[in-house]
């Protein structure tokens, strides 16, 4: 399931929305090479977060294969700075495509029933949240983590408590055959997390998940759920047209 839009109008213009949007996209364009060059490759090595390397678990000068003939080389100090950088990064166009449609789709209420500066806050958090769990299930790990989809699943954890009733609208792919829906949030996001949850059972094992951080969507979706209560402003949701729409009324 795709979702692509739904029924929930805001009253704030989303400019932190929109801006992080263009900050992923000039990051892959300028610093990532829109993926067509070995800017790809070097981005992800040098400003990517490895779990193994932030907590000293991989001897420094390792070489870990990235992708043929591209190997990433584990540095001696910390780089603690990755946690904020790794999360403007991405692996491809799908991969940042796919993430900055969930994010416009959600994350533009979230901004409104916060507001601006603590919506920019609360994202951050989010992704260092999503990094920090990953990092907990795979402190041994020498494969870098990139992606803003921890600190998105922060905004959908945020989206499921704060509009659970709200209609989503939703590409589904049957095989070759395309349909869409519209399914209540509490749905689509409900199905989204079982799916995480599924998908990080390998990394308890000790497994790799097939290069995508399972453990980091799960912790920030859990950030997103805690921290909403600490950055939503009451005014905000009261000032909304709820009932118009479908979901409840939520008490922060």
């Amino acid at each position: 399931m795709f979702p692509f839009r739904d029924e929930n109008p805001t009253v704030l213009t989303p400019y932190v929305t929109v801006g992080f949007i263009a900050i992923n996209v000039l990051v892959w364009v300028l610093v990532q090479g829109a993926g067509f060059s070995d800017q790809l490759a070097r981005s992800v090595c040098e400003l990517g977060l490895i779990p193994g390397e932030l907590l000293g678990r991989v001897p420094a000068g390792e070489r870990v294969p990235l992708a043929p003939g591209v190997m990433c080389v584990v540095r001696a100090d910390p780089q603690y700075l990755t946690v904020l950088t790794s999360m403007f990064l991405h692996g491809g166009w799908f991969h940042l495509i796919g993430n900055m449609v969930f994010f416009w789709v959600f994350g533009n209420n979230i901004e409104d029933a916060m507001g601006h500066g603590r919506f920019v806050v609360f994202y951050l958090l989010c992704g260092a949240a999503a990094a920090a769990t990953q990092v907990a299930i795979s402190p041994s790990s020498a494969i870098p983590m990139v992606g803003a989809s921890g600190a998105i699943s922060g905004v959908l954890g945020a989206y499921l408590l704060l509009y659970p009733r709200v209609r989503v609208h939703t590409l589904i792919f049957l095989g070759l055959f395309v349909t869409t829906v519209a399914l209540p949030a509490y749905v689509m996001l409900g199905y989204w997390i079982v799916l995480q949850l599924v998908g990080g059972l390998p990394a308890l094992a000790g497994m790799e998940s097939g290069g995508v951080a399972f453990w980091a969507h799960i912790g920030g979706f859990g950030a997103g759920m805690i921290l909403i209560s600490l950055f939503v402003k009451r005014e905000n949701i009261e000032r909304r047209p709820a009932r118009a729409y479908g979901y409840r009324e939520w008490r922060p």
